[in-house]
């Protein structure tokens, strides 16, 4: 077995690792990166990339039928869905070359292409290496989560990590979860033809502002998606292409193809954690604010540290560890400036907190401003006014933002700066925004703060008043 020593081992090459090898190797460090899958990890190869591909063609399919509303003849898309998978490949092929082991291997990172076992407290075996380590970094993400629902291991069903191989339109996609992953699949694959049924143990979109998630989800009901609610499942059954799924309120759904979206689960298996002495809790990897596992060498970052599964996470997280790591700084994560999006259209954003979780905070202290998309000239040009943004506001300090709409996504990152910078309304309101555009109702949101300050207010009439007798 051949011996390596080194300053830094990545264990997995998904976004957290990847962006910690990367900005450990370019500031000086010796670095090895192990991964015994794909490099990129779920996002590139399963997950981020694959469906915003899937979801860009579901929404020009959706186009075609939508054309009317713009003088245009509306007509049905004829979708070609092996061609479809064929521009999601397509996308991942042309990312994956950043993400490659070529790419990391002329940055100067030695890149095994290895699972990784501890043996030790510093001391990790993938192949026929040992490799010893000053500071070790787990990012090995996350894998589908597999309910044990009776009779589910004896009919086949796709996951993520499987879905978007899949070259045959489904006629009809049954699918277990509504939380944003099925949701979105939901409504990409109604838009490409299929027949599609959620079914969610409990609320769909349960983990987002209700009245916001209540926008999504009429949208995806208009176009002919079914989603039942509150509605356990409780057996599944079925062969190839006759799949049926009994739920606990004695309601059963048959369709032609399964796709399980519960939720994941942290990718420790293989790590042989005790060996290292290194805690696990019911969601992963037990860590510190500075995201150190309880043995003080080692790191762990991403979904396999339990928290919140974003890619943007991940990387945000492994710019706080290179402070400790490289120059023995020391540095805490915090979550309250993350935003999180769900994909679906119109799409639905959220950073900081939400309305009832603020309330339940800052309780009268709080105040809520909103501002519907009707109201904004851009959104009335492209007609798409279903969606309006809630921004929670406590002494002049913007708390958290719910925004659902054409482009939530985007506008979401205006707010997650002004958290992250602790930045106040008013720094907001300075901002000038090109007109028109969607991006406007940061501002207007904004203006609806101040506007009963200022404009409802007798102390500013009184003195408005009193200065306008004395100007010249």
């Amino acid at each position: 077995m051949e011996r390596l020593k080194t300053d830094l081992l990545v264990i997995g090459a998904g976004s957290g690792g990847l962006s910690v090898a990367a900005g450990a190797v370019q500031m000086g460090a010796r670095v090895v990166l192990l991964e015994g899958g794909r490099m990129g990890g779920d996002c590139l190869n399963y997950g981020c990339v694959p469906s915003k591909a899937l979801l860009a063609a579901a929404h020009a399919a959706h186009a075609h039928t939508h054309a009317a509303r713009f003088g245009l003849t509306a007509t049905a898309p004829k979708v070609d869905f092996a061609a479809v998978k064929d521009h999601v490949a397509g996308v991942v092929a042309q990312i994956a070359p950043h993400d490659s082991e070529e790419r990391f291997a002329g940055l100067g990172v030695r890149v095994i292409r290895e699972y990784g076992r501890f043996v030790s407290n510093t001391e990790v075996e993938a192949g026929q290496y040992r490799i010893t380590a000053r500071r070790i970094v787990i990012a090995t993400g996350s894998s589908p989560l597999i309910p044990p629902i009776p009779g589910l291991d004896t009919v086949p069903f796709l996951t993520n990590e499987t879905l978007f191989d899949l070259r045959e339109r489904p006629e009809h996609l049954l699918i277990i979860g509504g939380g944003p992953i099925g949701i979105e699949m939901a409504q990409a694959h109604r838009r490409l033809g299929c027949r599609v049924t959620v079914i969610e143990g409990a609320r769909a979109l349960g983990q987002d502002d209700p009245e916001m998630a209540a926008v999504v989800l009429k949208r995806l009901r208009n176009e002919g998606v079914e989603i039942v609610e509150e509605a356990p499942a409780a057996q599944v059954s079925g062969t190839p292409g006759a799949i049926k799924i009994d739920t606990k309120d004695g309601r059963s759904f048959a369709g032609t193809h399964l796709l399980v979206a519960v939720g994941r689960r942290a990718n420790t298996d293989k790590l042989n954690l005790d060996a290292a002495e290194i805690e696990t809790t019911k969601t992963g990897i037990r860590v510190d604010a500075g995201m150190r596992t309880t043995n003080r060498r080692v790191y762990a970052i991403g979904d396999v540290a339990g928290g919140a599964q974003f890619t943007h996470l991940a990387g945000y997280q492994a710019g706080v560890i290179l402070r400790p790591m490289l120059f023995g700084l020391p540095a805490k994560t915090s979550g309250d400036h993350i935003p999180r999006v769900t994909y679906t259209d119109p799409e639905l954003a959220q950073v900081g907190l939400t309305e009832q979780q603020a309330r339940a905070r800052y309780g009268d202290r709080l105040e809520v401003v909103r501002v519907d998309l009707s109201a904004i000239d851009r959104a009335v040009a492209t007609h798409e006014t279903d969606g309006f943004i809630k921004v929670m506001v406590v002494r002049g300090r913007p708390v958290g933002a719910s925004i659902v709409g054409a482009g939530a996504g985007e506008q979401i990152a205006l707010w997650a700066l002004a958290i992250a910078a602790g930045l106040k309304m008013r720094h907001v309101a300075g901002m000038v925004a090109p007109y028109p555009t969607v991006g406007e109702i940061g501002k207007r949101a904004a203006g609806a703060y101040f506007s009963p300050r200022l404009f409802d207010n007798p102390r500013v009439r009184k003195i408005v008043g009193l200065v306008q007798r004395w100007l010249p």
